[in-house]
């Protein structure tokens, strides 16, 4: 079990971990290209002269056929001026307003830029040609209470290729299985503050990973679109669905508000204050050098940002388009939520063993994660591993005992194996030292020696007489770790790890140190 959950159990009522945003993406991947629509156009016995006025025919029969099905259960029809209305907003009202419990909530259209076809005379060549461009052209949204989903949205473009969006959330899914199952929970908005039974809700949760995902969006794509078959039965054509961006989130249900609203500050100035790059690279999957500095091949930029919301504060760390961050998500009279997550969009990162694709037969390999849904069970892994990395983190916030007595403990003399062994200045000469046993990249496998020999010798030497004198300057730094009980052995190898006591002394010491006059004072006061 992660360590802040071990270590808040007390206080902790609950945890959920699963998904909680899922954003996919269908594709007719035959007509994503200039030459597949060609093929499409052939096959429809359409000339290019005539390419404009067929596609516009094609346009307008998806159009009324979604309108015609919207009217047809009674559900309003809405054109928004601006694509950046809210509009899950208005669709939500509408729902309240009528009383939707099942079925198509609201259809809304609006122009957004898409990229689609068009027919260019080539005059090099002297011949038309189908090219692709980018323009603007009518999207629709349709907002569902689906049966299995509950509250959704799904759009399609609706000129050519015809790509779909379908947006989900995980957490209003299992409010629905729990509904099946007769769970009784209590919740606000996204989160769950309390469930009658914790292990019963995350069993439901965890049978979401095995979705057969390519059937579920088949059916949301059929009413998204109630004419497909007929648009394309000369030239049949189905949707290669692919994850586009995926939330991750651990709640953790706390007993009592009081307990979260004094916790959550302290883990916000940790998270600010203390993770540094390297920790959020690793946490996100991307590689760290073994000295701990970041790859010079890394052309992204690591960015944490602070939000203060109407429900609370929100601290995020983002690396390019993937991110973590963490939550004071609700605070209710039956239990108060913490919610760490993680968010991928980018899986260019992470690797899944898996056959190359298209070859059934071949061996497998550590590949990279794809988009499509094939990888989704990786993706839910590596999502999972992320949130929990990040929260893990944050485990050794929140002790009581002051950093005085922390560094009272640790400059005091030791006797270890029947020897003295001095005390440690941690402020001192030690320092480097702490900064080096602590770095992200040992967190999950240790060091050994010749590791902190590279941190403070820099390059390897040839000579054997110098390797010696090395090797026994960072036996001595180990054993003064170790006597101080900062590090223990990994038994059977010749790593070493931070063990309890020293991630908390090194950890609480380092942000006091990195904490400004402004950030103390108040606290002070």
């Amino acid at each position: 079990m992660n360590k802040f959950i071990m270590k808040h159990r007390d206080e902790i009522t609950g945890v959920l971990s699963g998904f909680d945003r899922l954003v996919f993406r269908g594709w007719l991947r035959a007509l994503s290209y200039p030459d597949g629509m060609g093929h499409y156009l052939w096959a429809n016995d359409v000339r290019l002269v005539d390419f404009g006025t067929h596609v516009q025919q094609v346009s307008e029969r998806l159009k009324e056929a979604v309108r015609a099905h919207a009217a047809a259960v009674g559900r309003p029809v809405h054109y928004l001026p601006s694509a950046g209305d809210d509009k899950e907003a208005l669709a939500r009202a509408i729902a309240a307003r009528d009383g939707i419990n099942d079925g198509l909530v609201c259809l809304l259209s609006c122009l957004e830029p898409c990229r689609t076809f068009e027919i260019y005379r080539n005059r090099e060549v002297h011949r038309l040609e189908v090219v692709s461009r980018i323009r603007k052209c009518l999207f629709l949204y349709q907002y569902w209470m689906h049966p299995e989903f509950g509250f959704l949205h799904a759009r399609i473009q609706t000129w050519f290729p015809f790509p779909i969006q379908i947006c989900l959330n995980g957490r209003e899914w299992l409010a629905r299985q729990m509904d099946r199952a007769g769970l009784q929970y209590v919740r606000r908005d996204n989160c769950f503050s309390w469930v009658a039974d914790w292990e019963q809700a995350q069993r439901l949760l965890d049978a979401q990973r095995r979705t057969p995902w390519p059937q579920r969006l088949d059916r949301i794509a059929r009413q998204l679109n109630p004419i497909h078959r007929e648009m394309f039965r000369a030239f049949p054509v189905r949707y290669y669905w692919t994850t586009y961006q995926t939330e991750w989130a651990i709640d953790v249900a706390f007993r009592r508000a009081a307990v979260l609203r004094r916790l959550f500050p302290q883990l916000v100035h940790y998270a600010m204050t203390v993770l540094q790059s390297q920790d959020i690279l690793r946490y996100l999957g991307r590689p760290v050098r073994m000295d701990g500095e970041v790859p010079k091949h890394f052309r992204g930029e690591v960015v944490t940002d602070l939000k203060v919301r109407e429900e609370g504060m929100r601290v995020k760390h983002r690396v390019d388009s993937n991110s973590v961050k963490l939550y004071d998500k609700a605070f209710t009279v039956v239990g108060s939520v913490l919610r760490a997550e993680a968010t991928l969009q980018d899986t260019s990162g992470f690797r899944v063993y898996r056959r190359k694709e298209g070859d059934r037969t071949g061996q497998k390999a550590w590949r990279v994660l794809r988009r499509g849904v094939a990888d989704f069970p990786r993706r839910a892994a590596v999502s999972e591993r992320a949130a929990e990395r990040y929260l893990e983190a944050l485990a050794w916030v929140d002790d009581e005992m002051t950093v005085q007595d922390l560094l009272a403990r640790l400059s005091r003399p030791r006797e270890w194996k029947g020897r003295r062994v001095r005390a440690l200045d941690p402020l001192g000469q030690d320092r480097a030292l702490l900064e080096a046993v602590c770095r992200g990249e040992f967190t999950l496998n240790g060091f050994r020696n010749r590791d902190l020999q590279a941190v403070f010798f820099g390059e390897p030497v040839d000579e054997v007489r110098e390797k010696r004198r090395r090797s026994a300057s960072i036996s001595r730094k180990l054993r003064l770790l170790r006597a101080h009980g900062v590090i223990r052995k990994v038994v059977g190898t010749y790593r070493y790890q931070l063990t309890e006591t020293g991630q908390r002394a090194v950890s609480a010491i380092f942000a006091a140190l990195r904490a400004t006059v402004r950030d103390l004072l108040p606290k002070a006061s």
